[in-house]
């Protein structure tokens, strides 16, 4: 299997961030969907996607993206209903769904209103199963996961110390995060992994000591769990900017 492709990009400033994730993510649902007919995105949460979704409903990109073959996933979601403050999928519809063309049938949301956590991730699974068609033990190839970086490390709902770091067989867990004292659902390493492409967006100095620490320092996934996110036969993209870039070494 081939070794993942990584490269690294630093931009300015957090505008001109969203404005090169926002074309990345254009670039390649257009050549998904020239290749296979689709795009499938796993779509992150958190505060730094917020501004690339903007753009992505903007119409210098969303009257040529091709909305129609386009089906978005999520990679994580807080254990609260979809109209909650803190839903991942709020802020993903209010930046981005509710102004564009995409068909309802082509959201797949992680039904995180359920009371039982792990049920939930149960059905993300069997959501996931069922959009991919796969069998018992196959993985998902998303075209492109957006994911973030925590500044302690954490991307999607890999925190530190959690053993979803180390999962290799289920596709969707379920963790209990002790430092928020709450669940999470998210999906796991094998289907980060497993993606053509994984973009990795981050803004901030509060940032930078993390990313220097997952790009440049030890291996230590359990400490820094972004460390974890190494495609086996894809791309691994990092566009950061300027303030989050300032401990790295090569930047």
């Amino acid at each position: 299997m081939a070794e993942s492709l990584s490269a690294l990009r630093v931009l300015d400033d957090g505008a001109a961030l969203a404005r090169a994730a926002a074309d990345e993510v254009a670039q390649r649902a257009a050549d998904a969907v020239h290749t296979r007919g689709r795009f499938r995105c796993a779509l992150a949460g958190g505060s730094t996607p917020r501004a690339l979704y903007r753009l992505l409903a903007g119409p210098a990109l969303s009257d040529r993206f091709p909305w129609s073959a386009t089906h978005v996933f999520w990679g994580d979601e807080r254990h609260v209903p979809p109209d909650h403050p803190d839903s991942n999928y709020r802020m993903a519809r209010e930046a981005l769904l509710d102004h564009v063309p995409l068909p309802a049938g082509n959201i797949h949301r992680i039904p995180a209103e359920d009371p039982d956590a792990l049920n939930a991730a149960v059905r993300y699974d069997a959501e996931l199963a069922a959009a991919f068609a796969l069998a018992a033990s196959e993985l998902p190839r998303f075209d492109l996961v957006l994911l973030g970086l925590g500044p302690e490390g954490h991307t999607a709902s890999l925190f530190p110390g959690s053993d979803v770091v180390r999962e290799e067989r289920r596709r969707v867990a379920a963790p209990y995060v002790p430092q928020l004292a709450a669940f999470r659902i998210t999906l796991t390493p094998p289907v980060l992994n497993h993606a053509a492409a994984v973009l990795f967006v981050v803004s901030g100095e509060e940032k930078s000591a993390a990313l220097a620490a997952v790009i440049e320092g030890e291996p230590q996934p359990d400490l820094y769990p972004a460390q974890i996110v190494r495609p086996h036969d894809g791309a691994l993209l990092w566009l950061v900017d300027r303030a989050a870039a300032r401990r790295l070494r090569r930047a």
